[in-house]
């Protein structure tokens, strides 16, 4: 297996997840031969952030239209390790790797039926201010939020 920048150990890194989103490829997100298209892992790692956000508790606060700011993704990167094709069944696992003063790096992995691993990435999102743009540090509460869910073995 290749080796993405921001892995220093791929089984420590591994066994870090606790979030995952159950996935399965549809015929429209592979290419005509039957593989996974390679812009479709950014969509699977849109859902299962959001998803993840909203079981920590971060979804609430930000689409409240009264909210003075949102989350922007700054940055985001895929790996692919291998091939991944139509019908198959993935589990698409996301989780905090770090935490800055208003930004967090998420890490995401796809993983098939048979454990192996079909793609990695990472990305950082951004809180920002909806009027003026610029990142907002996170709240106390924001920050042990996420803090509280980034596994250190």
């Amino acid at each position: 297996m290749s080796k993405a920048n921001y892995i220093d150990d791929f089984h420590i890194w591994e066994g870090e997840f606790e979030y995952h989103l159950p996935v399965r490829v549809r015929f429209s997100e592979t290419d005509m031969f039957g593989h996974l298209n390679n812009t479709v892992p950014f969509v699977y790692f849109e859902e299962a952030r959001t998803e993840y956000l909203k079981s920590i508790g971060f979804m609430d606060q930000w689409v409240n239209p009264e909210s003075k700011t949102i989350p922007v993704v700054a940055d985001l990167q895929c790996d692919f390790l291998q091939q991944i094709f139509f019908g198959e069944n993935l589990k698409v696992y996301v989780k905090a790797a770090s935490v800055g003063n208003s930004s967090v790096d998420l890490h995401y992995m796809g993983k098939k039926e048979d454990g192996s691993v079909g793609f990695v990435g990472r990305g950082t999102l951004v809180q920002v201010s909806k009027t003026i743009g610029k990142g907002v540090p996170w709240t106390e509460e924001m920050r042990n939020l996420l803090l509280q869910h980034i596994i250190v073995k």
